[in-house]
């Protein structure tokens, strides 16, 4: 038996909401067939079957919301004889009380999931019996007074919708089957002029963004559900490596002659910059789970975005190092709108080797980023500041000059790193800045 359980999209991601199943108790299913559809408060998304085999048993239903990790569904492998309907033929027809154990065997019943209507002249008997007062758990969706289904919500537009005070019978969805996603709600605020939750427009300079509306925190509130998860990923990232920093200043005078060209920002420039960077030290590019040190041949470059109230996500731009400054900043761009719309993939949030955080929009010139776990590095960029400089020329002279600076922190793992490896990594990077060939 295969447990198919709620997956993780996210740091910050606690929880699920089923919004459809694609296959029903009894159904023969093969390894990677979209089984269900989730919505998350981050991504909206199938769920693929981990093995070939036969619907077991559904565990959750429709329109529920559950923790990360819990069992959705349950598949038998192999051919399936101990699901219920496995081998397509009907049960033998008998007395009630003997086809009973077969409908309870083990792994096959599914609360809330009724036998077909059309099972032949034993659905006309009495039903299996069940504890007293069993109501199913899966029923049709309810129909309000119109008739038309009850639409379902995911926690974030509820609790959006609940803050505003909004119908949300009046929001246009834009999702499967017109759902409402956080954008519709968003879009809908805008329109009747309250503006409070309007999304700003995009900052790829930096993934976070800041929120000149939000008020004080009252004294003695309790963190939301999404902060603790970040904050439990973050200590638990503390605890788990030996985290060091280092800093290193770079001249960005290539950089933003090259960016002002081609109308860009600074962050695929050093995306590109850090990629040849790993290149030439590839202990940085790697992976430490346990006692398991492993480098990567491709690079998979994670890029921190913020989601605001909503937390944060580390979208993946993966075999990065097959893309070029324009390239980088296409995918940087398409990643983050994605992200922010909870547009994107599973496969989009996870598998990656480095990471590159950048707040440096507020104008902060240093920080200590926490290691994205298990990688065992993250850069950060900060704010491009014109500073008075001395600077060397070609003749050995020494002069003062005027030049747009910033400073790059690496937070490295000291189990699997050292100090002269991550230093010999940011003087990399900075070499392909000032030279140009981060350009």
């Amino acid at each position: 038996m295969v447990d198919v359980t709620m997956p993780q999209m996210g740091v910050s991601v606690a929880e699920g909401t089923i919004v459809a199943w694609h296959v029903e108790p009894g159904d023969r299913i093969a390894a990677d067939a979209t089984i269900c559809e989730i919505s998350t408060d981050k991504i909206d998304t199938e769920v693929p079957a981990p093995a070939s085999g036969v619907v077991a048993e559904i565990a959750v239903a429709v329109g529920e919301t559950v923790e990360v990790g819990v069992v959705l569904a349950r598949i038998a492998v192999g051919d399936g004889a101990d699901a219920r309907g496995g081998n397509g033929s009907a049960p033998a027809a008998g007395p009630p009380a003997a086809s009973a154990p077969a409908a309870s065997a083990p792994g096959v019943s599914a609360p809330g999931v009724s036998a077909p209507a059309a099972a032949g002249p034993a659905a006309a008997g009495p039903a299996p019996a069940g504890p007293p007062g069993e109501v199913p758990a899966a029923p049709p969706p309810a129909a309000g007074g119109n008739g038309r289904a009850r639409r379902r919500y995911s926690p974030v537009v509820q609790r959006i919708a609940a803050e505003h005070d909004i119908d949300l019978t009046q929001v246009p969805g834009t999702g499967r089957d017109g759902r409402v996603r956080k954008p519709d709600v968003l879009a809908f605020i805008e329109r009747a002029g309250s503006g409070v939750l309007e999304d700003p427009p995009l900052h790829i300079e930096s993934p976070y963004r800041p929120d000149p509306t939000a008020a004080p925190s009252d004294a003695g509130g309790t963190l939301s559900r999404t902060r603790r998860q970040i904050g439990e990923h973050m200590k638990r990232s503390l605890e788990t490596a030996a985290t060091c920093t280092t800093w290193i200043e770079a001249d960005m005078s290539h950089v933003e002659a090259a960016r002002a060209s081609l109308r860009l920002t600074a962050l695929p420039f050093v995306a590109r910059a850090t990629i040849a960077a790993l290149r030439e030290h590839p202990a940085l590019n790697a992976t430490l789970e346990g006692e398991r040190y492993t480098r990567h041949a491709d690079i998979n470059l994670g890029i921190a975005v913020s989601l605001g109230d909503d937390g944060l996500i580390v979208p993946v731009i993966h075999r990065a190092h097959e893309l070029s400054v324009e390239g980088l900043s296409a995918r940087i761009r398409d990643l983050a709108r994605r992200a922010r719309a909870r547009e994107l993939t599973p496969d989009e949030v996870r598998g990656g080797t480095f990471t590159i955080t950048n707040p440096g929009q507020y104008g902060s010139i240093m920080a200590t980023p926490i290691i994205n776990q298990p990688q065992v590095g993250i850069l950060d960029l900060e704010a491009v500041v014109k500073r008075a400089v001395v600077i060397t020329d070609a003749a050995g002279n020494d002069a003062i000059a005027v030049r747009p600076m910033t400073i790059l922190g690496l937070s490295w793992d000291h189990r699997a790193l050292d100090g002269v490896q991550s230093a010999q990594f940011l003087a990399g990077i900075k070499c392909h800045l000032e030279g140009g060939t981060g350009a």
